[in-house]
């Protein structure tokens, strides 16, 4: 007698919600993979998704999918599905970003993005006083006018709103797909330091006044001016958060 599940079985047994079951459980192994409750060499299978979530066949596998596509898991015939090893994650992927700031370790996670970032957006600026277009230019200049009276305003959702797309338009312009590439994960820092309470109510002049100034390097042309002013911003982020 065949064990497979029916389609139409799935479906009954998940409420025709599958996309949101899918989303439920996906987080919440995610979450539990990033925080090292599973640990490296832990054993799950379908089965046991199935009873401790309340899910379909159907779902379970589809979560591992994602999870194995991240090089979270892997799956072996005869062993099953494996947590992976730390140094093997897809650690740029934007949902593994989210869950590992969402876990006890996320001052780590802080710490290595922040560093990241350090590494790699004052050299994106560089390269956005370069090559980016006089449109690109124009919305940097008005994306830091904007910042400048939200954040003054204590508007903490709107700013991040535009912090975001100021960030990730500095990524887009520079002329290098490799860190235009890694606007997801900084669009999810930013998102969970403000989600966690740990931007100021109103940020502080010296960084309004840096992203102005990037923006104005950038119009100008001048690489090493929004360089420099981009390090002047993450030095401010970092000291802020304790990072060192």
């Amino acid at each position: 007698m065949s064990t497979a599940t029916p389609p139409d079985a799935d479906i009954a047994h998940d409420g025709g919600a599958s996309p949101a079951m899918h989303e439920r459980v996906l987080e919440a192994v995610g979450v539990a993979i990033a925080a090292g409750s599973l640990p490296p060499g832990s054993r799950l299978t379908l089965e046991g998704l199935q009873q401790e979530y309340g899910i379909s066949r159907t779902v379970a596998r589809d979560t591992m999918k994602v999870l194995e596509s991240m090089n979270l898991v892997y799956s072996r015939r005869r062993v099953g599905i494996v947590v992976q090893e730390r140094r093997l994650w897809n650690v740029f992927d934007p949902k593994l970003v989210r869950w590992r700031l969402a876990s006890a370790n996320s001052a780590e996670q802080y710490s290595s993005l922040t560093e990241l970032r350090i590494a790699v957006e004052p050299i994106a600026a560089a390269g956005a006083a370069r090559r980016a277009s006089a449109a690109e230019r124009a919305r940097l200049v008005a994306l830091a006018a904007e910042l400048r009276r939200l954040g003054e305003a204590g508007e903490l959702e709107a700013f991040l709103a535009v912090d975001i797309e100021f960030h990730c338009l500095l990524l887009q312009s520079c002329g290098n797909e490799m860190f235009t590439a890694l606007e997801g994960m900084v669009a999810e820092v930013l998102t969970s330091r403000t989600q966690q309470g740990l931007m100021p109510f109103k940020p502080r002049n010296e960084a309004l006044q840096a992203h102005e100034d990037v923006a104005a390097a950038v119009a100008r042309g001048d690489a090493v001016g929004a360089e420099t002013a981009v390090h002047h911003i993450l030095n401010e982020v970092r000291n802020a958060m304790g990072l060192h």
